[in-house]
């Protein structure tokens, strides 16, 4: 591989790609926690990511977008649109239906320097490129003594769409947590989208960034503030989206706007819960989490991947270990279902957590619930 990389750029020259300073230092990300307080506008999750995408393109030479549809199509979710005619063909590069290859091609790069920006139309499909995530992108680092900075961002849309069946419905948030080296993010609001994209486009090592499809043309307030072109998020920091006493829910990406409504139904009955966004799962925000838990003695998890070995159960587990003293009642998770992704409409909603199901959720752990033989 880097005698392949040696002899592209040494065709090419890196002035192909890249103008100004050779690696722009990186900007300091922002260690304060944000809030919606100075809202003045509202702004789509697509128009987030690419509103991010452009400004980091313009503050660093360094950054290019690399992956199918992304520009003359203008993204297959129109989340790189417009950025083609701006920054020309060597910096928004279209490629062929090979997940593998332009895996590859965008670790080759970042070993070198650039900082790319790898669309996968479907993380689903980066299993064909998982073993450039993994082995070449995630260990790089560790196995040169830190001589090799990968700074790479994986991104695309993550998790159940809408009738697309098993293999386009994954989530892989477990999975990548898993891996030691990767960092990964998780946005569910418009502010998330821009300060963690930026965030993970400035950071030195690779960054998988799971979106959400039904998210994408979701809008949410965003601040003064997070619309500004130094605006940056924090990697590893949860976000409490909602102050409670009688329960902490945790969620990711979309399942945190089901939380919140879940949330306001329970507020209706008496019980206060407390709702953190994690934003990050890898690193876990883990005190954040046990701060939570140790001041509503109670926990219900949230999530759309399967059960086992789940961002839930690592959750429950970091829990057990630091604030079971604190538990009134035993931990509760919400994840898929254990099969994959049925396709007719009734039964993929089945297989996929609702905002009743983490209602009733939080009333067994509160034990508000209505035991079975009493309705019977």
């Amino acid at each position: 591989m880097w005698g392949l990389i040696r002899q592209e750029v040494g065709a090419r020259g890196l002035s192909a790609l890249v103008s100004g300073s050779y690696v722009q230092s990186l900007r300091p990300v922002a260690a304060t926690r944000r809030h919606y307080s100075s809202a003045t506008k509202e702004m789509t999750v697509r128009d987030a990511l690419n509103s991010a995408l452009d400004e980091e393109m313009a503050a660093d030479p360094n950054v290019f977008i690399m992956g199918e549809e992304v520009g003359e199509y203008q993204g297959a979710y129109k989340i790189s649109k417009g950025l083609l005619d701006k920054y020309g063909p060597e910096r928004v590069v279209d490629t062929p239906i090979t997940e593998a290859g332009f895996a590859g091609i965008g670790v080759g790069s970042a070993y070198h320097g650039l900082r790319p920006v790898i669309e996968f139309m479907t993380f689903n499909f980066s299993m064909q490129a998982i073993d450039h995530i993994i082995n070449s992108a995630a260990k790089s680092n560790y196995m040169s003594a830190g001589q090799i900075n990968v700074p790479i961002v994986f991104r695309g849309p993550n998790g159940p769409a809408a009738g697309v069946g098993a293999q386009h419905s994954q989530c892989y948030g477990a999975w990548y947590g898993s891996v030691p080296g990767l960092k990964v993010l998780v946005p569910y609001s418009s502010e998330d989208a821009r300060g963690l994209l930026k965030a993970a486009i400035r950071d030195p090592d690779p960054v998988v960034f799971l979106e959400n499809e039904l998210l994408y043309g979701e809008s949410f307030p965003i601040s003064a503030e997070a619309l500004d072109s130094s605006f940056c998020l924090p990697i590893g920091k949860a976000k409490i989206e909602r102050e409670g006493t009688d329960i902490t829910i945790t969620a990711f990406s979309k399942m945190v706007g089901y939380a919140l409504k879940a949330a306001e139904i329970l507020e209706k009955e008496g019980i206060s819960a407390e709702i953190i966004n994690l934003r990050s799962i890898r690193p876990l925000d883990r005190a954040t989490i046990n701060a939570s838990v140790r001041k509503t003695n109670r926990l219900v998890t949230v999530e759309e991947g399967f059960p086992q070995h789940g961002v839930g159960a690592e959750i429950c587990a970091s829990v057990v270990e630091d604030s079971f003293a604190y538990l009134d009642a035993p931990v509760e998770r919400i994840a898929g279902a254990d099969v994959p992704t049925p396709y007719a409409a009734n039964l993929e909603r089945s297989a996929f957590p609702q905002i009743e199901d983490i209602v009733r959720a939080a009333k067994r752990v509160c034990y508000r619930s209505v035991p079975m033989a009493a309705t019977a």
